[in-house]
């Protein structure tokens, strides 16, 4: 598990090692000048003295973080930001928390009835737990993107597009809007936990029929939303018929026999569902023959 630790500042070590490199340049031109062994080894020392300052100094910017280790040993992670001092004999990696995105390339799947389907998405992310980022996989950027493009295919093929597929279903990929976004994000989230990765969010970018399918699903959309249309019209054409008749009995303006009423709901249907204009005839004879 992850182990944050708090190493000591920077600044005193890089003080230190800022006046040990002069005091060894200045030993060793005393030991030029007169030969002596103490002279040497005062330079020796201070020159490892430097080193091992400045190899344990270490620079951590905003949002980055250090997973140390000892000869192999995980020791902790450092995410405060400075200048840091550290043993030198840590090895340190780097690790990001700033939150990336991945925009997902467009998959063709599936759906739930088999119709071919593209779909991509775009993924807010971040490392949470760097011990587990650094160790517990390979390489946690090509993790995420595996991860991430077999939780959309899982999605694309769990749900089918749209209800006009599946009418008894209560989610589908085309409506299922903000609830669909969230079980993404939380299958995303159930894949990269392993990996030490929160995902912030995850969004439908694309979806789309695939090519080879998607003329014919526009011509089925197409006429499914003109017999709705006429269903309205119909709907309301006879309403209307069944007002005019209503209302020419009860002011007695006319009485018709059934022979007669059919023939007026033909006409008034014919005008009130007709899709051209309907040119009126002016009958200036008797109603009965």
């Amino acid at each position: 598990m992850e182990k944050i630790i708090k190493p000591v500042s920077g600044f005193l070590a890089f003080a230190l090692s800022v006046v040990s490199l002069p005091i060894c340049i200045y030993c060793f031109v005393l030991f030029g000048e007169s030969h002596s062994a103490v002279f040497l080894w005062l330079g020796i020392l201070s020159f490892l003295f430097f080193l091992f300052m400045a190899k344990g100094i270490m620079i951590i910017s905003p949002n980055h973080s250090r997973v140390l280790t000892f000869f192999g040993k995980y020791t902790g992670s450092v995410k405060e930001n400075g200048l840091m001092w550290v043993n030198p004999l840590y090895k340190s990696y780097n690790i990001s928390l700033r939150s990336q995105n991945l925009n997902g390339q467009q998959l063709k799947v599936n759906d739930k009835l088999g119709n071919p389907i593209e779909i991509a998405a775009v993924i807010v992310w971040r490392v949470q737990d760097t011990y587990r980022a650094a160790f517990e996989v390979a390489n946690f950027q090509q993790y995420v993107q595996t991860q991430s493009e077999a939780a959309v295919r899982h999605l694309a093929v769990s749900y089918a597009y749209d209800q006009m597929e599946d009418e008894q279903a209560d989610i589908t990929l085309r409506d299922g809007g903000d609830k669909v976004n969230e079980m993404l994000e939380k299958e995303l989230n159930d894949r990269l936990a392993p990996a030490g990765i929160m995902v912030m969010e995850a969004r439908i970018s694309h979806l789309a029929y695939a090519p080879e399918i998607a003329g014919a699903m526009l011509q089925r959309q197409q006429a499914t939303a003109i017999v709705a249309a006429r269903s309205k019209i119909v709907e309301g054409a006879v309403g209307m018929v069944e007002m005019a008749l209503a209302k020419l009995s009860e002011k007695q303006i006319v009485e018709l026999d059934e022979e007669r009423k059919a023939a007026m709901v033909s006409n008034l249907l014919v005008v009130l569902c007709g899709e051209s204009k309907v040119s009126p005839v002016v009958n200036a004879g008797t109603l009965h023959p």
